[in-house]
């Protein structure tokens, strides 16, 4: 399918600079960055990503240890692991694989990861500096993985975004709020939408673009949007028919009305493993300097 983004080409390209990068860095350094990914207990989700970034840190170079801790850890002994990591001098990037252990508090353990490790955006300061800022520049401070890629993909694609209409269905702070201040900075009139959005049909067939990150399988259906419409999903979900991964957006009958469309798998998550290198090597140039 011509309109169907691939996502994992992208990320090949990607990662072939990336190498070039951490070459250079090693020759004018002494040592490239280093990613940790902090996982605890046994999420299967997880477990995968943390698995995918080790294999693709090591096909660019790049430094990636997984601290695995149980889920049954004290909040306490999973804050001491984050102190640990926010002094280790090797450590440039920190990850916190979520969700967390329902006892522990996610906002306490993001409150105590240090900004400037920070790789995901995920802190009060970094959240802070992307709304202060009017322009997309990401090596000054670390803008959420998901929502970086998903700017990525309509860059790549040639989007024009000055002065369209676009609409973001989700508002968390790791996809819906950061990659609305994105589309923001580049000129886009940007609708938030979410699950208690009503008439959410009228509000999506005036967009063109929609940016799905509502976590409900093939919630967004054919009748919702325009045709022409530039669609990138962020969903990940089982689908309750057939078990098998979907995204937020009935891809099947969707894509013939899009001018693109990103599928799930292969759209959007190939490339967010490579912003969360990216923003390592942001984080460790930062420190560098």
């Amino acid at each position: 399918m011509e309109n169907c983004f691939d996502g994992k080409k992208l990320a090949e390209e990607i990662k072939s600079s990336l190498r070039e990068k951490i070459i250079a860095l090693q020759r004018d350094y002494g040592r490239v960055p280093c990613l940790n990914v902090l996982l605890v207990g046994d999420d299967y989700g997880s477990q995968r990503y943390a698995a995918s970034c080790e294999k693709n840190a090591a096909a660019v170079g790049l430094t990636c240890r997984v601290v695995r801790m149980s889920g049954e850890s004290t909040e306490e002994e999973v804050l001491e692991q984050v102190r640990a990591l926010n002094e280790d001098k090797e450590v440039d990037g920190i990850l916190i694989q979520m969700p967390l252990p329902k006892h522990i508090s996610q906002a306490k353990v993001v409150a105590t990861l240090c900004p400037a490790k920070d790789v995901d955006g995920v802190t009060d300061a970094n959240v802070a500096q992307l709304w202060k800022h009017k322009r997309n520049d990401y090596s000054r401070y670390c803008v959420p993985c998901t929502s970086r890629s998903a700017m990525r993909i309509l860059e790549s694609a040639g989007i024009e975004l000055d002065g369209k209409n676009a609409v973001v269905v989700g508002r968390s702070n790791i996809v819906g709020l950061p990659v609305t201040k994105l589309l923001m900075n580049a000129n886009a009139t940007v609708t938030i939408a979410h699950s208690h959005t009503r008439d959410m049909q009228a509000i999506l067939r005036r967009a063109d673009i929609i940016v799905a990150a509502i976590g409900q399988p093939k919630f967004i259906t054919e009748d919702m949007i325009s045709d022409g419409a530039v669609v990138i999903d962020v969903g990940i979900n089982n689908d309750p028919e057939t078990g098998k991964m979907c995204g937020d957006v009935d891809f099947e009958h969707v894509a013939p009305k899009c001018k693109i469309i990103t599928p799930v798998p292969g759209g959007v998550g190939p490339l967010t493993i490579c912003s969360l290198m990216e923003n390592t090597i942001d984080c460790f140039r930062r420190c560098a300097l």
